[in-house]
């Protein structure tokens, strides 16, 4: 229980200070291959691009222990590409579509003609088309766009940024928001669980006190002696807390661990599951509105290619393949200790297009979906961290097992012994 504990005397503390596990983050893009007869109104067909992995660095910095049992701490991301891990370079180009054009539009849809008028001129004379052909670097890490900054003049307020857009440029060297959490001191149940996020306890994305509650840890470690149910952990990426469901006991290089996947109502909508009435207003079963955290833009995030998702979705587009074994998320723990030995992470995200009445950019495009990427997250243990865990949890123990039998074994002559002994003296 001690080693366990988040205090810098711990065994644990390092681990969970500097964590040793090498993390991976794989991206897949979807590639639009006929982008002109999806203007007319065509169905868009896909090719999944990739991976583009990276190798991923975690630092914890602003370490403070409070006199309540917690700590806090900022978590920094530091991403490397790894050209021999991935199946393409940064300079390749990509049709995709144009994120910041058709996410206006969608967002002004409501608004008067005449901004719907100005934003399609203003679109026009920068040359702004519903697909782009950029490189995977630029759509990641991002790219100049001068319709940011025609966006903001148009309808100020609509972006809080300027200039430059990418969609992993808040991911990379950066933090995911200040956590404090137990440590154990006093309630070693309740160590690693999140007391507040960015000082809060609970979030205000969601239209349900249950949605917006902040449960489970930060998704490193989890309290020791676990039970085969569920556990939960929560995602700033998501916005959300998630809950994962025990699916069976195995081991990883000998060591015992316990299988938490998702469950198939993680993304379900209100109707098929009406705990998740307050993520809505909701398209679909299987697929998140995220745009209440995501800047109002119409974001969605899903498991990759629709898994477990409503086949509409699937149907709706050409070239996705669902299937657990690539798509579906795991986390494999040691009970004992609630530390992951194991794990793979994946999300999928979506941009949902269609055609807006008085900007012309948007064609004859019918409503749908559209998967742009999904990334996972991968990560486990190994080297001589995997040495000791299995020396002190696995060879440790059995060695103890097997020299209880010993003794035990040579206990009972000598204690036939004694007793025969002591007959003969009556």
């Amino acid at each position: 229980l001690q080693n366990v504990r988040i205090d810098p005397s711990s065994i644990a503390f390092q681990m969970w200070k500097d964590i040793p596990v090498p993390f991976y983050l794989s991206v897949h893009f979807f590639e639009v291959l006929n982008p002109k007869q999806v203007l007319r109104g065509a169905k868009p067909v896909l090719s999944q691009r990739g991976p583009y992995v990276y190798r991923e660095y975690r630092v914890k910095t602003n370490i403070t222990f409070h006199d309540n049992d917690t700590v806090s701490f900022l978590e920094y991301r530091h991403l490397f590409f790894q050209p021999d891990l991935s199946n393409g370079t940064e300079d390749e180009y990509i049709v995709v579509p144009n994120i910041m054009l058709m996410g206006a539009a969608v967002m002004v849809e409501k608004l008067p003609d005449f901004v719907k008028l100005l934003l399609s001129g203003a679109l026009a004379s920068l040359k702004q088309e519903a697909f782009m052909n950029r490189t995977v670097g630029e759509i990641m890490w991002g790219y100049d766009d001068p319709l940011i900054d025609a966006i903001n003049t148009i309808i100020p307020g609509l972006l809080p940024f300027k200039g430059k857009f990418g969609l992993f440029m808040d991911f990379n060297n950066s933090d995911s928001g200040l956590f404090t959490v137990n440590t154990g001191m006093s309630n070693i149940s309740q160590v690693h669980m999140v007391d507040s996020w960015n000082g809060l306890k609970k979030v205000d994305y969601w239209r349900s006190s249950q949605c917006n509650m902040i449960n489970g840890t930060a998704g490193e470690m989890w309290p020791p002696f676990m039970s085969p149910t569920s556990l939960q952990f929560y995602s700033p990426d998501a916005c959300r807390s998630m809950t994962l469901v025990y699916e069976q006991a195995g081991q990883f290089q000998g060591v015992p661990t316990y299988r938490f996947v998702a469950p198939k109502t993680l993304f379900a909508n209100g109707t098929d599951y009406p705990p998740n009435e307050g993520f809505c207003p909701c398209l679909q079963s299987g697929i998140q509105n995220v745009s209440t955290c995501r800047l109002n833009a119409p974001m969605f995030i899903s498991h990759p290619h629709f898994y477990n998702a409503d086949p509409s979705l699937v149907n709706a587009v050409e070239g996705l393949h669902p299937s657990k074994e690539q798509h579906g998320l795991f986390l494999d723990v040691h009970p004992m200790t609630g530390i992951p030995m194991n794990c793979s992470i994946k999300l999928q995200l979506n941009l949902y297009i269609k055609h807006v009445s008085g900007i012309i950019q948007t064609g004859r495009i019918k409503p749908v979906v559209l998967p742009l990427l999904w990334f996972a997250e991968s990560g486990s243990i190994e080297g001589s961290v995997l040495k000791q865990f299995y020396t002190n949890l696995v060879l440790l123990p059995l060695v103890l097992e097997y020299v209880q039998y010993i003794l035990l074994g040579l206990s009972v002559p000598l204690i036939v012994s004694a007793a025969l002994l002591m007959a003969r003296r009556k």
